[in-house]
């Protein structure tokens, strides 16, 4: 038994034209070969369509309403019926979906297919060291897309000759077949399987791009990355997609970053985190010490009594930050004490002395439990 249409479009019995329509599309979008490529896809965007047809024709609908699936078995439809032209076709419906990404929106009302399409966005994943995120730079990068024939300048025929009409749908790029029913005719409207939609016909082929009026062609790309971008960032090169067909405009290439761990550095937003170790006796006593940074060694100043898993601030040391250069984020070290397992017998005899001297109380534990004393009071 067909499934019920009302819920195949997910709506109520009582919707009215506009949600029915918007159901349609939002479907059709969905489940359109060209988009998805899932096993039982295409028989659920025929399922779809089936059931706009019906339920998008009023004469249809109350047939459909009153009859169920007998009332419009066959492919019945009402005169009147306008072959989707008020949602402006299906070239219309996937134009205005990838709209966000430059493609015409849809006009409304049957279109020729025939005019120039833009190109198909590209995406490229690049991986970069953590220092070219942080600083960017130029980068070479290689790309594979397709490009317009130089030889036919997109047409696809062969120098000299030029496309002509499609003899089959006369240059419409649709074919249209009219069942006759009990309950009326019905047009079924579809791409015309001679010219694939563009309404034309390449009786000699270009040799150079085999009629398609594109090439595939791999070529190196300088791109410059900005300063402080991250996981995730996304950046457009114009131009760099896909050529258009029928000399469309070309799509876009997207690159999307990825940056390599750090031995030393992490990051956290714009500022660079770093650990450091420092003796027992350069904590007590306070030090200068040369540490890393991503600008390089600089000098950084341990103040006497600095306590294990203080973390220090390095201003303006951290990553620059994105789309602003000037502005940078800071370096944060944090510090951790290393104490000593072993010690040789003139450490122990100067550290006890200390520890007489301080009034401390070393017993059984000894230096551990000296300096266990000193940076937990």
């Amino acid at each position: 038994m067909a499934r019920d249409y009302y819920e195949i479009l997910g709506v109520s019995r009582s919707a009215d034209k506009e949600e029915i329509k918007h159901a349609y599309r939002r479907l059709a979008r969905k489940y359109h070969p060209d988009v998805n490529k899932e096993t039982g896809a295409e028989e659920r965007f025929k399922e779809i369509n089936r059931a706009y047809e019906v339920l998008s024709e009023p004469e249809m609908r109350a047939r459909y309403d009153r009859f169920g699936e007998a009332g419009v078995a066959a492919g019945a439809g009402a005169a009147g019926f306008q072959d989707f032209g008020d949602i402006g076709g299906f070239a219309d419906i996937f134009e205005s979906f990838f709209s966000g990404f430059g493609g015409a929106g849809a006009q409304g009302g049957t279109r020729r297919r025939s005019g120039p399409v833009r190109g198909d966005d590209l995406r490229l994943d690049l991986k970069l060291d953590f220092r070219e995120a942080v600083f960017g730079g130029e980068k070479e990068i290689r790309i594979s897309h397709l490009e317009t024939c130089e030889v036919c300048s997109g047409s696809g025929a062969k120098p000299g000759t030029r496309p002509r009409t499609c003899t089959t749908c006369s240059g419409s790029g649709q074919v249209r077949r009219v069942t006759r029913t009990p309950f009326g005719s019905f047009t079924q409207v579809s791409t015309c399987p001679t010219c694939n939609g563009t309404g034309q016909m390449i009786e000699d082929k270009c040799e150079a791009c085999d009629g398609k009026g594109a090439r595939q062609v791999t070529k190196k790309l300088k791109i410059t990355i900005p300063a402080g971008v991250d996981n995730g960032t996304r950046l457009r090169i114009s131009g760099e997609g896909d050529a258009g067909d029928r000399n469309g405009p070309p799509g876009d290439l997207y690159v999307y970053i990825f940056v390599n761990e750090d031995a030393e550095f992490r990051r956290d937003g714009i500022n660079v985190l770093s650990e450091i170790k420092l003796s027992y006796l350069q904590a007590i006593l306070g030090s200068r010490i040369e540490v890393n940074t991503v600008d390089g060694p600089t000098e950084l100043i341990v103040p006497a009594g600095t306590q294990p898993n203080t973390v220090m601030t390095l201003e303006t040391h951290g990553v620059p930050r994105l789309g602003n250069p000037v502005s940078r984020g800071d370096h944060l070290i944090t510090i951790s004490i290393d104490i000593p397992t072993r010690i040789t017998p003139e450490e122990r005899e100067l550290l006890e002395k200390l520890a007489k001297i301080r009034g401390d109380r070393t017993g059984k534990g000894g230096i551990e439990g000296f300096l266990g004393n000193l940076f937990h009071k």
